[in-house]
């Protein structure tokens, strides 16, 4: 059955991919991003040939949040699923980075999380049902030296979407967490690099270390056996193809680096935490 999908991040990347795959299923998908009249008019306007609705989003500005989610619901009666892909990432020395980058960082990746899906819940309340599914990454559950600050802000998505499946389970709205691995996609050419990289040189040999990893990325990107970023949008439509109450909470997609093995051993720690707390119901999504 055709859904209405509302998804951030569209310009590129996984976002891009994934509305491609929902537009050939025949969902109607409301592709946003930033810049439509601008850097994004061309692939805006490709994606409307496409059958996509195209709405420019910011998801860093409140205003622009309401603005768009308005005018989805002048056109349509509902929204069932929304998909926050939108991401910045972080990589270098933890020290060089500018509290005000990793404010940015932080504002795309957790601030602009909350406010979509708080822009998007009185429309879930009141029908009743809706699914939101959070791209956040293996860094989330695992920590890569010289990744840390982007993986504290998927750290904070992990804890933002269980608690949003608890508090939202009995309102019958389902959360969902896709856990990606490293893709070729332009996360890592339009990645922060630290504003005082000239702090660099002080820590010695290890300051080659963030280039050695990268080249390392570089050369699985550009191999035979390079993992392919379609297999995230594919994960993403087969979430949305489940039943209501039967999608997994967590799915890791490509080499999980041990993030897979932590989602096992972590469930029945939380698990115990919520029967210890006599809150067992709110880990099952009240289907109406």
């Amino acid at each position: 059955m055709s859904k209405v999908i509302l998804i951030t991040g569209s310009s590129s990347g996984f976002g891009l991919l994934t509305v491609n795959a929902l537009l050939a299923k025949g969902h109607k998908v409301y592709a946003t991003m930033r810049n439509t009249q601008s850097k994004n008019k061309a692939i805006a306007e490709q994606l409307t040939q496409q059958g996509a609705h195209v709405l420019d989003l910011d998801v860093t500005d409140d205003e622009s949040v309401s603005f768009a989610i308005n005018q989805l619901l002048t056109r349509e009666s509902r929204i069932d699923v929304l998909i926050n892909n939108a991401g910045l990432a972080a990589a270098g020395i933890s020290e060089s980075f500018s509290i005000e980058q990793v404010q940015r960082m932080f504002d795309v990746n957790v601030h602009g999380v909350l406010r979509m899906i708080n822009a998007t819940l009185p429309t879930f309340r009141a029908q009743k049902d809706g699914l939101i599914i959070n791209i956040g990454s293996i860094l989330g559950r695992v920590t890569f030296p010289f990744f840390g600050l982007y993986g504290a802000s998927k750290q904070a998505i992990e804890a933002i979407s269980d608690s949003f499946y608890y508090e939202l389970s009995q309102l019958g709205v389902e959360v969902a967490l896709v856990q990606p691995s490293a893709f070729p996609t332009n996360m890592y050419s339009n990645a922060l690099v630290g504003q005082h990289s000239e702090l660099n040189a002080s820590y010695g040999h290890v300051s080659a270390i963030p280039v050695a990893i990268n080249e390392t990325i570089v050369g699985l990107f550009n191999s035979e056996s390079a993992p392919n970023p379609q297999s995230v949008a594919d994960t993403i439509k087969a979430l949305i193809d489940q039943p209501q109450g039967q999608r997994p909470r967590r799915t890791v997609v490509g080499l999980g680096f041990g993030a897979d093995d932590a989602n096992e051993q972590i469930k029945p720690i939380q698990d115990e935490l919520i029967h210890s707390l006599e809150l067992d119901q709110l880990n099952t999504v009240k289907t109406v």
